[in-house]
């Protein structure tokens, strides 16, 4: 069964309005997002942006263009369309580890970096994790979408991380529930903090056009 919200824990007035610690461990799931609208300031309210290229996607069986199923926060997902500027940064810094959920069909590697701007901003790597392609594997459930498979995966590091480098082919690597301070990414059993939404592939591509639409039931 799909849950809408995968983090549990309930914030206080004074933790919605100001950043998470470090050993805090937050999920973001993107929904809230218009399809296929960058990602940008987003989340900013936490101290976390991300690069242009980073957009936003809905699952097709929701409305959106999204070519996937079986996303482990439905609808909404984030990719990207330019592999060289698919960057998070986050401000404040985080501990203990990385970890997501993804779908991709080609290999990838995911770099963290302990400066804000990651190699550009001269970081260096301090973890990295290895994504294979999996799009098609064991997919059971949701019927609609070729990227049927996201896989939960993570690292531990340490010292503190500032910045994400997102590895994949443009418009062919996926992630959902990317989750800082914890190399298990949030799920429905986890006790994460939930991130504030709001603080104040074509052709077999990920966003594929034209994809067809159908009702939930």
């Amino acid at each position: 069964m799909k849950l809408n919200r995968l983090c549990t824990a309930l914030l206080t007035a004074g933790l919605v309005y100001s950043a998470p610690s470090l050993s805090a461990i937050v999920s973001l799931d993107f929904e809230g997002l218009a399809n296929n609208t960058p990602v940008g300031n987003f989340y900013s309210g936490i101290g976390v942006v991300f690069s242009p290229a980073t957009l936003a996607l809905i699952d097709a069986d929701a409305g959106g263009s999204g070519n996937f199923a079986n996303e482990p926060s439905p609808n909404t997902i984030m990719f990207f369309l330019d592999a060289n500027n698919a960057v998070l940064d986050y401000a404040a810094g985080f501990q203990t580890g990385f970890s997501f959920y993804y779908t991709s069909s080609t290999a990838a590697t995911v770099n963290v970096y302990d400066a804000v701007g990651g190699a550009a901003g001269g970081g260096n790597v301090i973890a990295s994790i290895n994504l294979a392609a999996q799009f098609t594997d064991n997919c059971v459930g949701d019927p609609t979408g070729a990227f049927c498979n996201f896989t939960p995966i993570g690292v531990a590091f340490g010292g503190t991380a500032y910045s994400i480098d997102f590895g994949g082919t443009a418009n062919q690597t996926g992630y959902d529930n990317i989750t800082f301070g914890a190399d298990i990414p949030c799920s429905g059993t986890s006790n994460c903090i939930p991130e504030p939404a709001s603080l104040a592939l074509f052709g077999l591509g990920l966003a594929g056009l034209g994809f067809g639409r159908r009702k939930r039931t």
